[in-house]
């Protein structure tokens, strides 16, 4: 070590490029363990929850976290939507919370704290005129009241204008009840709402509302419900010289969802979301209720999931266990139809015929291969209803039916090329070929429940008549599939093309493209399951290892 000394001592003394080099390299070791003491020390700042999770443009927002800092600097901020908060808007700034006015043009998105430390880990905001969340009433206005409504006769699906006063100006949770069409033993009337999955719902006053009379309703009355109250009741009489439908044999269903995150190992702090299916109401599907969750979501309802947030880090629990329990009302549904009265699609600027005969992930309308194959069945027939049935009937004869399911990443295409498949390619093959045809559809998903209450993932369809509403649709059911049925059904092939029995409880319509809420997250998306949604898993960013198990839906009880 001596000999060193001396050596460097020699060297610094006699060359002068020696000591300015030695100068140098002192500085940069300085420089360099500064940093480094510098970055070790810093701390990012942590948000640990948002107050509200839900507001609107002038509402004050309080994040409540750590390492934010005593004072706000002129380069940190509050990003809400990619929007970062003017200098205006900040009410208090301290090291563990931040209040700000929500600015006019607030969107859902993300919520972040930056500071010269770093950024934080986003939470989530949404707007709540966009969700479906309690509005406190109007004390200006009074009790709607139906004046008059375009036509006393009508049918399904065709375009109703109330008029009146005190609708309100914008709709929110403001609904429009009809009759519905049921078969009630005890005389008492049921009534159901418009649908926005069927886009329902095209233009709202205070004075005039325009709306499509909804599936599953009757003749009977209508009414408006705001959040001041319920209007009048008002007449209507529907009948469609096409056929007619009915809902029958209801049952109810008690079903449990339960999912497992476990062998949590996560080395910095992350957020996990779980996007939860929450099942529709429709005219079938007449009851869709959660009675339990746990533990607590961040929404219970958003764009048809539950949302549940986990923050991991390296003192995260090893497992955590989610329940969701429904109440869920089904009835077996008939149809009866002329296929002489019923003509191609008028109306194809509706939003309904637009949205159901585009392509989404699943469904590609613009591939040759299905084009070719649904003209060579179809031929020249332009009856929407006999395309449907040529085309259920050519599924069910020339194709094999896998009873097991495929694996994860199988093409559905394969279905035409192999002559065989699941059900979840007939079901995805049968809404292909008739959105070709142009004739709005929909892939149906949830489960299957047999006598002994043993659940099944499923899919089905539904197709779109004008003036008549969804006929559904099940292939292979009418191919030929064995489960246990209440009821035995003589002919499967004849009832399955226009019938649906109760032992079918959906948990997604046609295909649910969910928003991502994290920013560069990891997605999981869950393939041939009983939702068709584009998210089931969220993580942010950072290193995270975890394992997650879906269990299958179960009944619990029926009555």
């Amino acid at each position: 070590m001596s000999k060193i000394i001396k050596n460097f001592t020699i060297l610094f003394r006699k060359y002068p490029i020696f000591r300015v080099f030695s100068v140098v390299v002192f500085i940069l070791l300085v420089v360099g363990l500064f940093s480094l003491i510098n970055y070790r020390s810093r701390k990012v700042p942590i948000i640990t929850s948002i107050t509200p999770p839900v507001g609107a443009p002038g509402d004050i927002m309080i994040i409540s976290g750590e390492n934010f800092g005593p004072t706000r600097n002129t380069s940190d901020y509050v990003e809400v939507s990619g929007s970062k908060i003017t200098a205006s808007g900040y009410l208090a700034w301290q090291d563990t919370l931040i209040k700000i006015i929500l600015p006019a043009n607030v969107q859902d998105g993300l919520v972040i704290v930056s500071t010269k430390s770093g950024s934080s880990e986003p939470g989530f905001f949404a707007n709540k005129a966009g969700i479906p969340v309690e509005v406190p009433p109007d004390t200006k206005t009074s009790l709607p009241i139906i004046t008059a409504i375009n036509s006393e006769k009508s049918t399904i699906g065709s375009l109703l204008i109330i008029t009146g006063i005190n609708f309100g100006t914008i709709r929110n949770n403001s609904t429009v009840y009809f009759t519905a069409n049921r078969d009630n033993k005890d005389n008492n009337a049921v009534f159901l709402s418009a649908n926005e999955d069927n886009f329902d719902y095209e233009y709202w006053s205070d004075s005039e509302i325009h709306l499509r009379i909804p599936e599953g309703a009757s003749s009977g009355q209508l009414y408006v419900q705001t959040e001041k109250g319920i209007s009048n009741y008002f007449n209507l009489n529907l009948k469609s010289p096409i056929g007619s439908k009915s809902y029958t044999g209801k049952k109810t269903y008690l079903i449990q969802l339960t999912e497992d995150i476990e062998n949590i190992n996560s080395k910095v702090n992350t957020t996990l979301s779980l996007r939860v299916p929450y099942p529709p109401t429709t005219a079938s599907q007449s009851l869709a209720k959660l009675t339990e969750c746990s533990p607590e979501p961040v929404f219970e309802r958003y764009q048809n999931t539950i949302i549940h947030q986990l923050e991991l880090s390296k003192s995260s629990a090893l497992q955590t266990k989610f329940n969701q329990n429904y109440v869920i009302e089904e009835h077996t549904v008939h149809t009866k139809i002329n296929p002489k009265a019923v003509k191609p699609f008028s109306e194809k600027t509706r939003v309904l015929y637009t949205a159901y005969t585009d392509s989404n992930r699943l469904i590609n309308c613009e591939d040759e291969d299905y084009i070719k194959l649904a003209k060579q069945i179809v031929k020249k027939e332009t009856n929407p209803y006999l395309q449907a049935k040529l085309i259920y009937d050519y599924i069910i004869d020339n194709f094999q039916l896998e009873e097991s399911l495929r694996p994860n990443g199988s093409s559905a295409k394969d279905l035409i090329l192999n002559k065989k498949g699941d059900a979840f390619d007939f079901a995805i093959l049968y809404t292909t070929l008739l959105r070709i045809c142009k004739i709005p559809s929909i892939t149906v998903s949830g489960i299957l429940v047999d006598s002994d209450l043993k659940c099944n993932n499923h899919w089905w369809n539904e197709f779109y008549i004008e003036n008549f509403g969804w006929v559904p649709v099940d292939t292979v059911l009418g191919k030929g599939l064995e489960y246990k049925s209440f009821r035995p059904i003589e002919n499967t092939k004849d009832f399955y093309f226009g019938n649906i029995d109760s032992q079918h409880i959906t948990f997604s319509r046609g295909w649910n493209e969910l928003k991502p809420s994290l920013t560069n997250s990891k997605i999981v998306y869950r393939e041939r399951t009983y939702a068709l949604q584009s998210i089931w898993e969220e993580s942010s960013t950072g290193i995270v290892n975890y394992s997650s198990l879906w269990n299958d839906p179960i009944v619990v009880g029926i009555y």
